[in-house]
């Protein structure tokens, strides 16, 4: 999946020390958004990994393409949602604006045409 838009924070890093392995984690949280449409669309995105934290050197301001995966834990009897990007790259305003956006449900229809003759109106 992806998604389109402006990076609009940049959360702390966070860290620790896995169980099973010993070794140490870091992961970084941002939030981009897609101003486009009526209504801002906001997605909070991590990337794991001291390394792809430094290799994206993701900055508020940038435009960017997220790609990324969905997962859900369970942590006493409650389910966490993971937006984790496995790639990022730098978009410009051109590319931004020319791609095609999903169709959200709910959308307002488009109105209709202004009322003439009724007779010219029919499509038979």
């Amino acid at each position: 999946m992806e998604f389109i838009g402006k990076v609009i924070a940049v959360l702390p890093v966070r860290g620790g020390v896995s169980k099973s392995t010993n070794k140490e984690w870091k992961v970084q949280e941002y939030v981009i958004e897609d101003a486009s449409g009526q209504f801002p669309r906001r997605m909070c995105f991590e990337v794991f990994g001291e390394e792809k934290i430094a290799q994206f050197n993701i900055q508020v301001g940038d435009d960017l393409t997220v790609s990324f995966d969905i997962d859900a834990r369970q942590w006493q009897d409650r389910w966490f949602n993971s937006i984790r990007a496995w790639k990022v790259e730098r978009t410009t305003a051109t590319q931004a604006a020319a791609a095609p956006q999903p169709e959200v449900a709910g959308a307002v229809p488009p109105p209709f045409p202004p009322a003439g003759n009724a007779e010219e109106d029919l499509p038979f």
